[in-house]
């Protein structure tokens, strides 16, 4: 959290999509580049921590991200992934993963088995927070894997939900997770 990242965002993403998606435009067919272009793009911001995401990244796990993951560790690179759990992650994958369920439609779109794949749990949370507590119950996550971060795409949605999600972690010793981009930059793109 707060620490200077390279954002790789691929596109496709898996049904049901989140209402409140503020990358919609990654649902779509993307710009399609080589991986050794990825790689020297990535690499020219001189920063080796990069954040792949989505859309759903592992829906090109076998399509090139498991290649884009060898080469960027090999350039010493640390990764980190951000999945909804929608798919399997992929067993032999290297990066630190993020898994952020969403509960889409009256259930929780989750691949079980991703329970003990994953390395932490981020989810988005508004006022209601019994369905969090659900899951986190059902799967018995420990406490410190857990992080809930205010829904909003815009500084002020953030704001609003920003005290309610704090007291909550606090009370249940959760880790807060603020979008601090977006209190910095609100909605600007390409940060």
């Amino acid at each position: 959290m707060g620490r200077p990242a390279v954002f790789v965002r691929l596109s496709r993403c898996v049904p049901p999509f989140c209402p409140w998606c503020d990358t919609v435009y990654a649902r779509n067919r993307g710009e399609t580049l080589d991986i050794g272009e990825v790689v020297d793009r990535v690499l020219d911001f001189k920063n080796n921590f990069v954040v792949i995401t989505g859309g759903e990244p592992f829906l090109q796990w076998d399509s090139g991200l498991r290649e884009l993951e060898e080469r960027l560790i090999a350039a010493g690179c640390k990764i980190q992934y951000e999945t909804s759990g929608k798919l399997a992650i992929p067993l032999n994958c290297r990066g630190y993963k993020v898994c952020s369920p969403k509960f889409l439609k009256g259930a929780w779109r989750f691949v079980e088995g991703n329970i003990h794949v994953a390395d932490i749990f981020k989810f988005v949370a508004a006022d209601d927070f019994r369905l969090l507590e659900g899951f986190i119950e059902k799967y018995e996550i420990p406490r410190q894997k857990i992080w809930i971060m205010p829904l909003g795409a815009r500084r002020s949605d953030q704001l609003k939900l920003y005290a309610r999600v704090w007291d909550y972690c606090v009370r249940k010793k959760f880790n807060f997770a603020p979008r601090l981009h977006v209190l910095a930059f609100d909605r600007r793109k390409g940060i």
